[in-house]
């Protein structure tokens, strides 16, 4: 009998005889169907490529794991932390890390900027100096040699490379009491731009120094550092390497990953998704409204032949199945429609890059399995949902005249 009521089912979907009212409302709810998977898939899929593409612009902003004082800004014992990540076999390279906000001027201009003082090894934990589209990075032989965003450079003017056209950078002092002259106020440096790098909307405004050059601003001993930051050899043991410095360095030391350093940032992503999928997630829900309509026009429309087949001993419960499988096979129907059309919309995308964002980025896409079970399932319920409650027909509505 269940194979009877799927087979009416598949006949009164796919058969071009009957009414041609029922034939458009129903392919009209496959259509709207297919439509609203479509777009949902390619959002989501919008969404996935642009969880990559900020993960690829804030590579450089954190390390796998930092080190920072749990109370005050400098790390304290620096000459035990250093021992235990030198012993540590996880740890490929570490880096210490200062930075400030500073003021920088230059030929009459000012602005506000971030200088964060590196030593040589940084570039083995975060290499920005990949990023440097003109001039070089800092050889680090000298002090006041650095590197500047694109953007902070561009306002100020500053000629790269250049060997005689110094900036400088003003540094305020903390302290009270009364100010009796200039060098009360702040220390100051001039400074020579080697090279200019990218920030890529992440590291906007920021100073590449060497670390000494910030020692030296902000007064402190040598050896000093903000935080230290830290490449493993093997990203994936970043929870078991965490656990590791806890014990060795104690309280006194906190130990961030660099999801838990972008924890803000990660999550304004995952509620944005989240929203976006709550919208696409309606937008189905209100599409399978015509799959409503559509089983309804079918009762409507059949009604004689079910008191045929009721009259012929075709029990009600798979009459019921006759109209819930109608709806599921439109559902299906639009789901496998929409999420090829979906996906052949997406490696349009990624070959052509047809649509940009701006003038340069076009929208990134990536083509991953969750998202096909993510939207699959939500159509699903929904379209199941509604044809189910609908096919809920009683006996007295198709034997009355």
């Amino acid at each position: 009998m269940k194979n009877i009521a799927f087979y009416i089912a598949s006949r009164y979907l796919l058969s071009k005889k009957g009414s041609t009212a029922v034939t458009f409302i129903t392919w009209l709810a496959v259509g709207a169907m297919t439509v609203a998977v479509t777009a949902m898939f390619v959002i989501i899929s919008v969404f996935s490529g642009l969880e990559d593409l900020n993960k690829e612009l804030i590579s450089n902003l954190h390390a796998d794991l930092t080190l920072k004082s749990s109370s005050g800004k400098t790390l304290k014992d620096f000459d035990k932390i250093n021992s235990v990540l030198k012993n540590n076999k996880e740890i490929s390279n570490f880096s210490r890390v200062i930075e400030e906000k500073v003021y920088i001027s230059y030929n009459g201009k000012g602005d506000i900027a971030y200088l964060r003082g590196v030593d040589s090894a940084y570039t083995k934990v975060n290499p920005i100096n990949k990023d440097v589209f003109y001039g070089a990075y800092p050889s680090f032989k000298y002090s006041n040699e650095v590197l500047m965003e694109n953007s902070l450079d561009n306002r100020l003017s500053i000629p790269v490379p250049s060997s005689s056209d110094y900036a400088t950078i003003f540094m305020p002092k903390p302290g009270t009491g009364i100010i009796n002259k200039e060098e009360d106020i702040y220390n100051k440096k001039d400074i020579l731009v080697s090279g200019v790098f990218a920030g890529k909307d992440q590291l906007d405004n920021y100073i590449i120094a060497p670390v000494e050059l910030t020692e030296e601003l902000l007064n402190l001993p040598k050896h000093s550092a903000y935080q230290i930051v830290i490449k493993l050899k093997n990203p994936e043991n970043t929870d078991s390497v965490k656990q590791q410095l806890i014990s060795s360095l104690g309280k006194n030391i906190e130990v961030k990953t660099k999801e838990e350093e972008n924890a803000a940032f990660w999550k304004m992503i995952n509620t944005e998704k989240l929203f976006i999928y709550l919208i696409f997630a309606l937008v189905i829900f209100i599409t399978t409204f015509n799959l409503a309509g559509a089983i309804i026009i079918l009762q409507l429309d059949k009604k004689e032949q079910a008191k045929s087949l009721i009259s012929l001993g075709f029990p009600l419960s798979h009459l019921r199945q006759v109209y819930f499988y109608t709806g599921v096979l439109i559902v299906v129907l639009g789901i496998i429609s929409g999420l090829l059309i979906g996906t052949g919309l997406c490696y349009f995308q990624q070959f052509t890059e047809f649509f940009k964002a701006n003038e340069t980025l076009p929208f990134p896409v990536k083509i991953v399995g969750k998202n096909y079970i993510t939207v699959a399932v939500t159509a699903s319920l929904f379209g199941f949902g509604i044809s189910w409650t609908f096919s809920k027909i009683s006996k007295d509505y198709i034997t009355k005249n």
